[in-house]
């Protein structure tokens, strides 16, 4: 009994921490894939013309156009726990977000966002790290 005791003690400790882990990974997965999909944009805007215009799928608000990067991340695997978005182009600057979903949805940290400047941005402040 007393083991059975400490064993359910150190589950409740530990699972916690564990949770926390696995959410921290899965965030990491979003944020690379926003620098990547920033590093495709850059690539676009020299390729177009020097314009960012014309990179979401349908305009500003949607996903990337399918040539120009993966509209979901982690970029392997099959389950996906980001929706990557081009939220704004035009022909100088960008803005990125990646809304979580699927065992992401509740997260803490919300939206991860990046523009084309480098600012990186979340509603908690230490969800970039």
């Amino acid at each position: 009994m007393i083991v059975m005791a400490i064993v359910g003690i150190l589950a409740a400790i530990a699972y916690p921490s564990y949770q926390e882990s696995t959410a921290k990974s899965r965030r990491a997965d979003g944020q690379s894939a926003l620098v990547g999909l920033a590093a495709a944009m850059e690539r676009y805007y020299t390729e177009n013309n020097f314009t960012y215009v014309g990179a979401a799928d349908g305009g500003a608000g949607n996903p990337p156009i399918a040539d120009l990067y993966p509209s979901e991340a982690p970029l392997d695997g099959s389950v996906k726990y980001y929706d990557l978005e081009i939220t704004t182009e035009t022909a100088s600057t960008f803005s990125l977000t990646a809304t979580p979903k699927n065992a992401m949805a509740g997260d803490r940290c919300g939206d991860l966002t990046l523009n084309s400047a480098g600012t990186r941005g979340a509603d908690e402040d230490d969800c970039w790290r």
